[in-house]
């Protein structure tokens, strides 16, 4: 394996990195910047010299994405469902625990490869025929930037109202449509300048903001009247199969749910990270910069829920906080930023990798004006809990089904593969097939199976099979294990992933960048 210097320490050469990544002696630090930037600005491998031996970054990544308004209204999700306190905070920790051990291992995915979450989808259903589940994703995290940007809106009238900016008996669009103007100003801003200031913003933004919700909750836990033992609303508590059905669906949501939803970012993010760092350090700070807010602020949002049932933030924060929301809100809104930016790259690399010859910054400013025609669509939405339950549950039988066809083929079908050049091969290489059916045979199994065993708040997402069960919500799990063990079926005795001789033109197991990559 070739070795070069970098700095002063040594590091293992990415296989295929193109030449121009690479920093020849001498180069100034004008030069460097350059160099760094073009990197970033089109898919390529991201040379050795230029990844981080440390995981630090990756921690306040992903805890920034995750101290957001919206864990607040996922808590008291729960409680609006009509579940009590324990029982959302139990679904709430068996779940994401449940979630965030896979999400761990998909972070690992991105630093073995050094690919993003979907050139992964290439070796997977083609080099062509990953365009199918490129699109979805593009398109749900469009969705995703707009749900946050959303959320804010009411938080931020809610704080406008208290000081006399607004009346809040009035709609106020208007001042809707300008605060979002604003937010997704800055959001694209900070994401135009790519890793390393995203990075960087979640380190030096991150911690303040624990130590303002340490405030909040000091507040809330020990000065406000916060029903410890809510077990359901007045007009009766849920019992018997009624309340493991809704605990189903809390789950769904925002227990394993919300972890699963992160899966196709990971390795946007972790392929950043060098070789040389060890992969359970990688994995502990991760995972738990994941999940340690997710469950702190879904306990802050269900207890402050208890007060008064509501999911809307603006009614979670200002109503029991009263004066001093008006400190808080400001720098809370440092949460869905922090998240956004993470969408906004994420969109980049993910339309690029549908051969879109847009570079990553044009691209940024796009996905600023998609999102704000999708924040307009949540602004007229008139039931919050239902609007979110129903993209949650959308989101969550997408990427049960992209996640466990990935896992199979990168941790079970072909786990010992260690150059992923061909990721970055043009349409029509040999070294990848242009549409691999099994895959998306394994895909459509997946996503009717979540549909099948769902059960949202909306018609359209109550499958005959949850029906059966009395409403009973195991989509996630469906959707994993009917597409993860199709696609197994499917490609287990495939020659090309033991390295057996195959046709020419169809694609080999990978081998050494000293050996030949194809078969004849």
């Amino acid at each position: 394996m070739l070795r070069r210097q970098a700095g002063a320490h040594a590091s293992e050469r990415v296989p295929g990195a193109p030449q121009e990544g690479r920093v020849p002696a001498g180069t100034g630090p004008d030069e460097i910047d350059n160099v760094r930037r073009d990197v970033e600005e089109t898919l390529q491998p991201i040379p050795a010299g230029q990844r981080t031996t440390k995981v630090g970054g990756q921690f306040w990544i992903w805890a920034g994405a995750n101290i957001a308004p919206i864990n607040w209204v996922l808590g008291a999700l729960g409680i609006n469902m009509g579940l009590g306190l324990w029982d959302t905070f139990t679904v709430l920790v068996i779940g994401n625990a449940i979630g965030m051990v896979v999400f761990g291992f998909f972070v690992l995915l991105g630093q073995r490869t050094g690919v993003t979450g979907m050139l992964l989808g290439r070796g997977v259903f083609g080099r062509r025929g990953n365009y199918l589940p490129a699109v979805i994703q593009g398109t749900v995290v469009i969705g995703w930037c707009a749900v946050n940007t959303w959320i804010v809106l009411d938080l931020v009238l809610a704080l406008f109202g208290k000081i006399g900016w607004v009346d809040p008996d009035l709609a106020n669009y208007g001042w809707k449509f300008a605060v979002a103007a604003a937010v997704m100003c800055v959001q694209v801003t900070i994401a135009l300048f790519g890793y390393k200031a995203i990075a960087g913003f979640e380190k030096w933004t991150v911690p303040p903001t624990i130590a303002i919700l340490i405030a909040m909750s000091i507040a809330a836990w020990f000065f406000m009247d916060i029903d410890w033992s809510y077990a359901g609303p007045a007009s009766g508590a849920l019992t018997g199969w009624d309340r493991i059905v809704a605990m189903s669906s809390v789950m769904t949501a925002i227990g394993v749910g919300w972890g699963l939803t992160w899966l196709p970012y990971a390795s946007d993010y972790s392929r950043f990270v060098s070789s040389a760092v060890p992969r359970k350090k990688l994995y502990i700070a991760s995972a738990g910069g994941q999940i340690l807010p997710v469950l702190w602020l879904g306990l802050l949002g269900a207890t402050l829920a208890t007060t008064n049932g509501s999911v809307d933030p603006g009614e979670l924060i200002v109503a029991n906080f009263g004066s001093m929301a008006i400190p808080v809100l400001l720098l809370v809104l440092h949460g869905p930023i922090a998240t956004n930016i993470l969408n906004i790259y994420t969109f980049t690399v993910t339309v690029q990798s549908l051969d879109i010859r847009l570079g990553r910054r044009a691209l940024n400013i796009g996905m600023g004006v998609a999102t704000m025609g999708a924040v307009t669509l949540f602004v007229f939405s008139t039931d919050i809990a239902h609007s979110l339950d129903a993209w949650l549950s959308a989101c969550v039988g997408w990427t049960s089904t992209w996640g466990a066809i990935v896992a199979v083929r990168y941790y079970l079908l072909d786990r010992k593969s260690t150059d992923f050049s061909h990721h970055f091969d043009a349409v029509g290489t040999s070294r990848l097939r242009d549409v691999d059916w099994r895959a998306l045979v394994a895909f459509a199994t997946g996503l009717t199976s979540a549909w099948l065993f769902m059960h949202g708040m909306i018609p359209a997402l109550q499958g005959p099979l949850s029906d059966a069960l009395h409403g009973l919500d195991l989509s996630w799990l469906a959707a994993g294990l009917g597409s993860g063990t199709v696609y197994y079926l499917l490609v287990r005795n495939d020659p090309t992933l033991r390295g057996a001789p195959v046709h020419a033109g169809t694609p080999t197991r990978r081998h050494s960048p000293s050996r030949s990559t194809t078969k004849r």
